[in-house]
Parts: C-alpha cells; structure tokens; sequence
C-alpha cells in the first residue's frame, strides 16, 4: 500500500460483472479529475489466444481437464505483483495489452487475441486502477492482495455467474451453449483454488443475488435484470463507513449485518458512487500531503 501512489484493484470471474464496476470507477476518475493508469487483467495471461488452444489441446491429450486461464500455470503473477509493487513505490511499471477483437487489435495492426509490446505506465497518474481475474490472488509464492489500497470483489451467485457467462460467450463471441458449459467445467478447479479465495482478502464485495428463479442456468434464455435483484455490499471493515448516510440515500436498503447493506440491484452503481467516492477523495488527499512532505 503506497500514500504517494495509491492502487485499486477490481477482482472478479469471467462474466462476474467486473467490466461494469469499471465504468463506474471511469465516470469518478473523470468527475473527480483523477488521472489514473488503467491495467487490464488479461495483459497478465501467459498465452495469447493461439497459444492457449494449442497449449489446451496438448493438455486435454495428456489426460489433464483442468487447463484454464484462472490458474497459476496460465497467468504471470510475478509480474502482476511487480507491477504493483513498482507503481506503489515509485508510481511507474511495465504492462501490456491484449487486445480481444478486431475494434482493438486494428491501432496496432496485429492479429485479435495477441498481445502488444510491453510498455511503460503513463508518466504522472494519480493512482493505478487494476480490473481483472487476479487482483487478490495469494499464494505460496506471491501475495498479490497486500498491494492495493483498495480491493473489490465483484461477485454474483454462482448461478447468476453462469447465466452472465453463457449469455456473453453465446451472444457476443459466438460459442456454442455446450463449449460454454465445457468450459465452466474445465475452469472449476482453478476457480475453487484461486478465484475464490480471493473474496476473503478484499475490502468490500458486491454481491448481485436475483430474485427470480435461476435453479438451471444453463436453460436461461436472459440475464435477471438488475431491478430482478438485490446487492448484498459486504465491508470487511466497516470502522468510517457512514451507513445511516447510505440507507437514506438509497431507497429500500437496509443492513442485514453489521457490516452489509443490501440495496435493490437497480441501485449499484448509485451505492458504488456514494460508498467509492469518498474514497478516491482520501486517497487524493493522501497523496497530496505525502508529496508536499
């Protein structure tokens, strides 16, 4: 943790919702006038996506169905803890980007599912903001979680995780229902061993649970809408959160322990403004006074 070059991290399972988190955390940055460094977690896989097949195919040969992007075999943490460890100290590091589709690999003229040259972090940022599958990952080896200042996990039911997945991996990428639910077989493992462990390390959780029923997620023909759920909010410490601030400023919330509120599912990114806000304005305030010093 750095007062000088503060971290966030946003952790999360493929299809948990992440991406959205991000967009709020953008429309703060530029609100607020934060200039930030934004890291993606995929720049931190170890294959790009020929490689991975190729790697996958060789795998399921040798009799192993467990090879997945979720384990630590497939990712660099190493580097992952360096870079956070570089910017917490000196507020600079080296990452790269991987580029998913044609939109992104296009400005680079390289092939979709590749990754570009490793680079520096822009010069003079605020803080740098993290979001992928990693970003509280500890094991025997590195401590990835005792880095960011501010750590969240975004974690739907699994259910509801499922559905979010086979949803986007059929409509978006254009995968078959049966290589989709292959796939959430072959990462469950992984997914037991790294992914969730994470939760128990982050600050605060978002939790979306719906209301309607998801008993075979595999059948779903669309994703519970946010006004078809709640959101459980768990703190791990909640010592200055202002919780009679938040219940009055969002309507039909109410605590179910002392540390979680639980906001209609409509409500989350309003609750994600209201609770990160103040956040990013200490970490701001931090910074500034570690600088004069």
């Amino acid at each position: 943790m750095s007062e000088r070059h503060p971290i966030i991290a946003i952790t999360g399972s493929s299809g948990a919702g992440t991406s959205s988190v991000t967009r709020t955390f953008d429309n703060i940055f530029r609100r607020e006038g934060v200039k930030a460094a934004i890291v993606e977690g995929d720049s931190f896989h170890r294959f790009d996506r020929k490689e991975m097949r190729a790697r996958q195919a060789e795998a399921e040969k040798a009799g192993n169905g467990h090879f997945s992007h979720f384990g630590p075999e497939n990712n660099l943490f190493a580097e992952l803890e360096q870079l956070f460890r570089s910017y917490g100290e000196t507020g600079t590091g080296t990452t790269r980007k991987y580029l998913h589709d044609p939109v992104e690999a296009a400005p680079f003229k390289q092939e979709p599912g590749t990754f570009t040259p490793w680079h520096a972090l822009p010069e003079g940022t605020d803080m740098l903001f993290y979001e992928g599958l990693h970003g509280a990952v500890v094991t025997p080896e590195v401590n990835i979680a005792r880095h960011p200042d501010l750590l969240i996990g975004v974690v739907p039911v699994v259910n509801l995780e499922w559905i979010q997945k086979l949803w986007r991996d059929k409509n978006v990428r254009g995968y078959s229902a049966e290589a989709v639910t292959d796939t959430i077989l072959r990462r469950m493992p992984d997914y037991v061993n790294y992914i969730c462990p994470q939760f128990t390390h982050t600050h605060v959780n978002f939790q979306r649970v719906p209301v309607v029923d998801t008993s075979n997620p595999f059948i779903a023909r669309d994703i519970p809408s946010p006004d078809e759920s709640i959101c459980v909010i768990r703190f791990a410490n909640p010592k200055g959160i202002d919780f009679p601030y938040l219940l009055n400023m969002i309507d039909n919330s109410w605590m179910s322990r002392a540390n979680t509120v639980v906001v209609p599912g409509g409500k989350m990114d309003l609750a994600m403004q209201l609770i990160f806000t103040p956040f990013i304005w200490r970490m701001i305030e931090r910074r500034q006074r570690a600088q004069a010093l």
